[in-house]
């Protein structure tokens, strides 16, 4: 498959799916994203892991009873690519009809197909439907939205974000988070976290900046590799986090986080929104 969007999926008319096709899935180069933001794909300046949760998720035990469960990927950032979301639907949907010896089997299959396109190691656990893991929980820190700003710009301008000499160390979140998918154009609702020790960023600014998204055609994944790279060289922190939590479509959502080496990562956790 090519590494553009000419033959993905995305948004196109597919037929039921009867059995089982790892064929699905489209994989998208990561490169072709980091080169517009100046990066070196052997020396990156973050780590993290793109976290997806699939809430469509069923399959057929051997005598043909349904098995239904919730599974959470963790894809990490290193990895040469990522997947295109509506294929990883369609992939999931191709277990549907189709029988299994165990849950343990599901498990290892997705694992060994999703490690394969992306070509790195991806982490698969399954929950039921009734797992408390999954409940819902909040954002740490301090939530932006509620600040009074003026704004005028809809694509993400780093030129936005003000610092002054007072250092400090504090979290923020916002839940004004709105991308768009750079095929269909169709909205991405979500919620950032930020997280970070160095000179302080001006609240007020920093919020503009988030909404400047809001017209912006980019995946998940992207949209918090750019912010990231903004505010590291912007800010010029010792520690920085960004996390962005998206709202679920067509049963999967994604959490992608990035962060300077050595940090930890904030504790898994679903927000009542997704």
């Amino acid at each position: 498959m090519s590494d553009d969007l000419t033959d993905a999926p995305l948004g196109q008319t597919s037929a039921y799916i009867t059995e089982y096709d790892p064929s699905l899935l489209y994989p998208i180069a990561r490169s072709v994203n980091r080169a517009s933001l100046d990066l070196d794909e052997d020396d990156l300046p973050f780590e993290g892991e793109d976290e997806w949760q699939a809430f469509e998720l069923s399959w057929l035990t051997p005598t043909g009873k349904p098995v239904v469960a919730i599974a959470r990927f963790r894809v990490p950032a290193g990895s040469t690519h990522l997947i295109e979301s509506k294929s990883w639907k369609l992939y999931l949907n191709s277990f549907n009809q189709t029988r299994f010896a165990s849950s343990v089997e599901v498990r290892r299959v997705l694992r060994q197909d999703l490690s394969r396109v992306v070509d790195a190691e991806v982490e698969v656990t399954l929950f039921g439907v009734d797992d408390m893991a999954l409940a819902p929980g909040r954002l740490p820190g301090l939530c932006l939205d509620d600040l009074e700003v003026e704004v005028d710009t809809y694509q993400p301008d780093p030129e936005l974000i003000i610092t002054d000499n007072e250092i400090v160390e504090e979290t923020v979140h916002s839940h004004l988070l709105k991308s768009n998918c750079p095929v269909t154009g169709q909205p991405d609702w979500g919620s950032v976290l930020i997280r970070y020790r160095g000179p302080a960023l001006d609240h007020h600014a920093l919020l503009a900046y988030i909404i400047s998204f809001r017209e912006h055609q980019e995946f998940h994944e992207h949209c918090v590799e750019r912010m990231f790279m903004d505010l590291l060289r912007e800010a010029e922190p010792d520690q920085l986090l960004v996390m962005a939590r998206y709202v679920r479509r067509g049963g999967l959502d994604i959490s992608p986080w990035r962060s300077l080496p050595g940090e930890t990562p904030i504790k898994t956790l679903r927000l009542m929104r997704q």
